[in-house]
């Protein structure tokens, strides 16, 4: 099953031409990338994990937050709405990966943490998870990634000044 991949029959890149201004197309090109790496990673989650993105990503950062975190909290890590965070935790929940456990600061809220099966199931998606990305970057040297890196670096400081940002 991990032979099938996904055909992307959309590329953002195409959007633009020549004639188009340098920095959109190069925009559209970063986000081409983007787009390609998740769609390969949501594809490899679902065939080999029966489990989507979104859930991992929530996984994923209480496994940076062994003591938990507050639902709130997950919804501004995760960039999402509370009823996404709480549809998701529900979702692992029910599968037992995850436990809702009372706020001794706040009885309106939870705090939501990996159980004991929930942290080894995330241990093995994120060592496939960072194999996955390893083989995608593999084609280029080390060199190069640590070009793109620090360009990117750069773009985000720029981004974020431009933005009005502060301490991106």
């Amino acid at each position: 099953m991990a032979n099938k991949r996904p055909r992307i029959t959309t590329d953002t890149e195409t959007r633009a031409t020549a004639e188009h201004a340098f920095d959109l197309r190069l925009w559209l090109r970063m986000l081409a990338c983007t787009n390609l790496i998740e769609s390969h990673v949501r594809v490899r989650l679902r065939t080999e994990f029966d489990i989507t993105l979104p859930r991992f990503d929530l996984m994923s950062q209480l496994e940076r937050s062994p003591k938990g975190l507050q639902m709130g909290e997950l919804s501004k890590r995760m960039m999402v709405t509370g009823g996404n965070v709480t549809g998701i935790t529900d979702q692992l929940a029910a599968e037992g990966l995850v436990v809702r456990e009372d706020c001794p600061k706040d009885r309106r809220s939870y705090i939501v943490k990996l159980t004991p099966e929930g942290s080894r199931s995330f241990r093995k998606m994120a060592l496939a998870h960072e194999k996955w990305i390893l083989d995608l970057f593999g084609a280029m040297d080390e060199t190069h990634r640590d070009q793109i890196y620090e360009l990117l670096g750069l773009l985000k400081s720029s981004a974020s000044r431009a933005a009005g940002i502060s301490g991106a």
